[in-house]
Formats: structure tokens, sequence, C-alpha cells
């Protein structure tokens, strides 16, 4: 794949993250759920969109990575924001969350991606 796709499919994926965020915790709020839950399961909806377009791997791998990576971005954009790092900007640590999330999952993908490409 070209770097120019790539770089458009990480931007849409960007762009995915910051603007279904606020529907996914309005949706966690409808139905009474965890936020984290709701949050990580639909990322992992875009992940898994993002695998089956992007890395063609075996079905089995395409969920596999989608999942861990939505779980791994989140756990690790919780953690990111605990630094307190913006709370000068971000008072309360959401949309440093939220950006965090997006650019970890990224990141995540272009490693995949990279590891994929070595191995064939």
């Amino acid at each position: 794949m070209k770097p120019q796709v790539r770089i458009l499919l990480y931007s849409i994926l960007f762009f995915l993250y910051l603007t279904a965020t606020q529907f996914f915790l309005s949706l966690g709020q409808m139905l009474k759920t965890d936020p984290y839950i709701t949050l990580g399961c639909g990322f992992a909806i875009f992940n898994l969109i993002y695998a089956f377009f992007a890395l063609k791997w075996k079905p089995i791998l395409n969920i596999l990575f989608a999942v861990g990576i939505a779980a791994l971005s989140l756990f690790l954009a919780l953690q990111f924001t605990n630094l307190h790092l913006f709370i000068d900007y971000d008072p309360y640590q959401v949309k440093t969350a939220i950006f965090a999330n997006a650019i970890f999952s990224i990141i995540f993908w272009e490693i995949v991606y990279q590891v994929k490409i070595r191995k064939q």
C-alpha cells in the first residue's frame, strides 16, 4: 500500500475517533453501561473495518489485532491522561484522552502494517 493511501486511511481513522467519541459516550449513557466498555467496543468496530480494508489478513488475525489495538490504545490513553501533562489546557483531561487514544491506535496500526510488510 502506498504511503499516501496509508496517510489518507489514518487521517480518516483519526477523524472517526475524534467525531464518534461523543456518540459512543452518549450511547453508553443511554444503555447505562460503563463508558470504557462502550468506547472500547466502538473503537474496536472502527478497527475491524480498518483491518479488513487495509490489512486483508486472515479474518481471525484481523479480529484479534483490531480488538487488541482498541483495548491497548484505550488503556494507554487513560494512563497518558494520568500524567496530567496538559492540565492547563484541558482541565478535565477529556480531549487529551481522545487525542491520545486516536494517536496510539494509529501508531499501533502502523507497527502492525510494518511487521506485515517485513514478513512478506
